[in-house]
C-alpha cells in the first residue's frame, strides 16, 4: 500500500477558480454579510455610509460592460495555493537540514552574503530607512519560506526546521522583533501579542513612501507567508484589515489596492477569514462592479448544474493527482529553455528592480552579488511580463 500511496502526487489546479477555496459553496444569501466568523468586524460606522454614498472616487465611464474586463492572475493564484496548503508537492531535500535559518535567528551565524548577525540588526536597524529600503538580501533570511527568494545565498525553510524554530523561545521572540522593525518601516506599530496593529506616530510620511515603493508589496506578501509558517497565523488578519482601510478607505496607500487584494488576503489559510476581509473590501471598492474578488452568483436550478462561477470563486475540486509514470514523463520532457525559476512573488520583484533600468545597482553593495545579480541582467536581456516565473538564462 505504501508504494502504491507513493507512486501519486497531487496535480497542482490549472485555474484560477481550482487555486481559490474562498467561497466554496458560498453565495450573497448564503451567509449574512453581518456575521464575523474570523475577530474582525465589517460593519460600517454612519460616516463610512455617507462617504461611500458620495464617494468622489475616480468611476469609469460608461456601462460595466463597455468597460475592459481586467481578470485576475493565475500565477499569483497558483503561488499562494501553493502556500495555504503546505506545498503539496514539496519534496525533501538530499542535503542534510543544517538549520540555517534557526542558527541565524539564535546569533549563531551571520546572513550571507552581507555577514550580518540578528542581534546588528535588531539594535541597529530600527529606523534606518535607506537600508532597509535599498538591502535585498535580509528580507530571505529575516522571513524564510520553504520556497527560494532571490538572495540564492538564504536556505529555504524545511519542515522539521519550522518544527523546531516554532519550539525555539529564542529565535521566536527576534522573529517578531524582526516584524515589528518592519512594521515601524512600514509606518505601523505592533500593538501586543495577538498582532493587533495600527499607525504609527510616522506613518503618514512612511505611507506615501510605501505607496511609491511597490516592491515593498512583495516583501510584504513574504512577511505575511513566513508569519504563517513560523506560528504566527492569526498575525496576518489585522495587518491585511489594515492594509484594506489604508488603500480603499482612507486611500493612504492608493497603489496598494491590487496588492492586498490579490495577494495579501490569499496569504491567509482561513477561508472564513478570507471572505471577512473580501466582503470589507468590496464595500469600499470602486468601481465596485469591476471588484473581482466576489463570492459567485447563487447557481439557479439547484444540484449538478451548468451555473456559471463568478470571478474569485470556487467550488471546484483541484484534480485528481497524476500517477507516477506519467509524471516521470511529464519531467522528462525537455524543457523549452534553460532557465531559473522563483516564486512568481521574487519574479515580480526582480521585473521592478530591472524597471527601474538597474540604477541603484551601484549603491547596493553586496546586496546585487553573485548568483542574484547574474540572474537581474539575464532578466534584463529576456522578456519579463508582470507573473513571469522562469527567467531565461
Amino acid at each position: 500500500m505504501g508504494n502504491l500511496l507513493g507512486s501519486w502526487r497531487f496535480k497542482e489546479p490549472s485555474t484560477v477558480e481550482e487555486c481559490d477555496s474562498t467561497w466554496g459553496s458560498d453565495s450573497e444569501s448564503d451567509e449574512p454579510a453581518a456575521e464575523d466568523d474570523s475577530g474582525i468586524s465589517d460593519s460600517i460606522s454612519p460616516a463610512e455610509s455617507e462617504r461611500a454614498a458620495g464617494d468622489s472616487s475616480p468611476q469609469l465611464t460608461g456601462s460595466p460592460e463597455s468597460v475592459p474586463k481586467m481578470k485576475r492572475s493565475f500565477y499569483a493564484a497558483r503561488d499562494l495555493y501553493k502556500y495555504r496548503h503546505s506545498y503539496p508537492n514539496y519534496r525533501k531535500s538530499r542535503q542534510p537540514n543544517e538549520y540555517r535559518n534557526l542558527r541565524f535567528y539564535l546569533n549563531k551565524i551571520p546572513l550571507v552574503p552581507d555577514g550580518i548577525y540578528i542581534e546588528e540588526i535588531l539594535t541597529k536597524w530600527r529606523g534606518d530607512y535607506d537600508k532597509l529600503e535599498h538591502n535585498h538580501t535580509y528580507i530571505q533570511w529575516l522571513f524564510p519560506l520553504r520556497e527560494q527568494g532571490l538572495n540564492f545565498y538564504a536556505h529555504e525553510l524545511t519542515q522539521d526546521e519550522i518544527k523546531e524554530f516554532q519550539s525555539t523561545r529564542e529565535a521566536k521572540r527576534r522573529f517578531l522583533a524582526a516584524y515589528s522593525i518592519m512594521l515601524d518601516f512600514y509606518g505601523i506599530k505592533l500593538l501586543d501579542k495577538s498582532g493587533s496593529v495600527a499607525r504609527a506616530p510616522n506613518w503618514q510620511e512612511r505611507f506615501q513612501h510605501l505607496n511609491e515603493s511597490q516592491h515593498n508589496y512583495l516583501r510584504i506578501t513574504r512577511i505575511l507567508k513566513s508569519l504563517g509558517e513560523l506560528g504566527y497565523e492569526a498575525f496576518k488578519a489585522p495587518l491585511v484589515r489594515l492594509f484594506l482601510e489604508e488603500s480603499l478607505y482612507h486611500n493612504t496607500i492608493p497603489n496598494m489596492q491590487h496588492s492586498v487584494l490579490e495577494y495579501f488576503v490569499y496569504t491567509i489559510r482561513l477561508p472564513a477569514t478570507r471572505r471577512r476581509l473580501l466582503r470589507y473590501a468590496r464595500q469600499h471598492y470602486r468601481p465596485a462592479h469591476a471588484f473581482l474578488w466576489g463570492p459567485p452568483p447563487k447557481r439557479r436550478g439547484g444540484g449538478g448544474g451548468g451555473g456559471s462561477v463568478g470571478a474569485g470563486s470556487s467550488g471546484i475540486r483541484a484534480p485528481a493527482p497524476t500517477p507516477e509514470p506519467q509524471r516521470r514523463g511529464e519531467e522528462s520532457s525537455p524543457p523549452a529553455s534553460r532557465g531559473i525559476i522563483v516564486s512568481s512573488h521574487d519574479a515580480m520583484m526582480c521585473q521592478e528592480m530591472i524597471g527601474a533600468g538597474l540604477k541603484g545597482s551601484t549603491g547596493l553593495g553586496s546586496s546585487m552579488t553573485g548568483l542574484e545579480g547574474a540572474l537581474m541582467m539575464a532578466g534584463a536581456r529576456g522578456e519579463i511580463n508582470d507573473y513571469s516565473e522562469i527567467f531565461p538564462l
